[in-house]
């Protein structure tokens, strides 16, 4: 019981490292090129909704976190 324990930790371990590449990627793709100085308020452009891809690959990326979440959490209390 305790190998298949091992085994189950290694699987999770590998599939949180992919979620986690994945959700780093789709990040980055959400960027307009703001740098971080956008990210306290210094962009100064009007609000806007986020329409077709925008709005996916955010769905998708929210998605991904809770995932992620869910992943290293039960990856947490396997023992």
């Amino acid at each position: 019981m305790f190998r298949t324990t091992k085994i189950m930790k290694n699987v999770l371990l590998i599939i949180n490292i992919v979620v986690a590449i994945a959700i780093t990627g789709l990040i980055l793709l959400q960027g307009k090129g703001a740098g971080l100085g956008s990210a306290w308020g210094g962009g100064g452009e009007m609000f806007q909704t986020r329409r077709g891809i925008e709005k996916v690959t955010l769905r998708i990326t929210i998605v991904l976190i809770v995932v992620f979440f869910a992943l290293s959490l039960i990856s947490f209390l396997l023992k």
